[in-house]
């Protein structure tokens, strides 16, 4: 079923996608990229890489309000490389704009075992006290094995992006409310987790962004989870980005 809403979502965006350019007498297309390297992988207020630095890049191809491209990172602690394919269409008017864009998320190198824990979480040990592996359901390195929908609605310097698992961590969204003033910016954003039956803590939490453009390619962030229960087991640490990017046209 989270495969066939992924197709149905892919199969629209890049229908809406191909009518705008179909009737966009020329439309022109043009192909972008990007590199950047930060001392950490910041993703939605949580550190990725365990401090260590990222390296990450994009190729873009757009038309006509609609795009296509592919984003990679060197990582993040856990599940290593990543490459991200993501397909969309946004549009402007006046001030009102819009985005939709489904992403897909591979780590080809990810674990394909994990540590076996029983049936209350605790990690099951063997005899000489060392963790007990087991093949893990993993499902990170197919393409479509984790995808989400991303729709976002601006209105000026404003805007609100809702993200939505469509397959993998179908218990999963993340909202985001944001805004740019000059050089400035703002972002709040959510993480909404399905907590398992029974859990008597929330999973969920929240974070807050405050960014800086020195340039058009020096920025600084700083990250703060704002709301999280201590069972969550969120590191709850301010967080400082530095960042340093080149955009080119190809």
């Amino acid at each position: 079923m989270k495969l066939k809403a992924l197709n149905l979502a892919i199969l629209g965006a890049v229908t809406l996608g191909a009518a705008s350019v179909s009737s966009t007498a020329a439309a022109e297309v043009k192909v972008a990229g990007s590199a950047a390297v930060a001392n950490m992988y910041l993703w939605r207020g949580v550190d990725l890489s365990n401090g260590s630095p990222a390296v990450s890049g994009d190729i873009v191809v757009s038309a006509g309000g609609a795009y296509a491209g592919v984003w990679g990172s060197s990582g993040d602690d856990s599940n290593g490389q990543e490459y991200d394919l993501f397909v969309g269409y946004g549009k402007e008017f006046g001030d009102f704009s819009f985005d939709v864009s489904v992403w897909n998320y591979l780590y080809p190198s990810s674990s394909e075992t994990e540590v076996l824990v029983d049936d209350d979480g605790n990690v099951v040990l063997d005899d000489e006290g060392e963790e007990v592996y087991v093949s893990a359901d993993n499902s990170l390195d197919d393409f479509g094995g984790l995808s989400e929908v991303i729709v976002t609605l601006g209105y000026g310097p404003v805007s609100f992006s809702y993200y939505d698992n469509i397959a993998g961590d179908s218990g999963y969204e993340y909202y985001t409310l944001g805004g740019g003033f000059g050089a400035f910016s703002a972002t709040l954003g959510y993480h909404d987790f399905e907590d398992p039956s029974g859990q008597d803590w929330d999973s969920d939490f929240a974070h807050l962004d405050l960014g800086y453009a020195y340039n058009d390619n020096l920025s600084f962030t700083l990250s703060q989870v704002i709301d999280s229960d201590e069972e969550a087991g969120v590191d709850e640490d301010l967080k400082f980005v530095v960042s340093y990017g080149l955009n080119f046209d190809l």
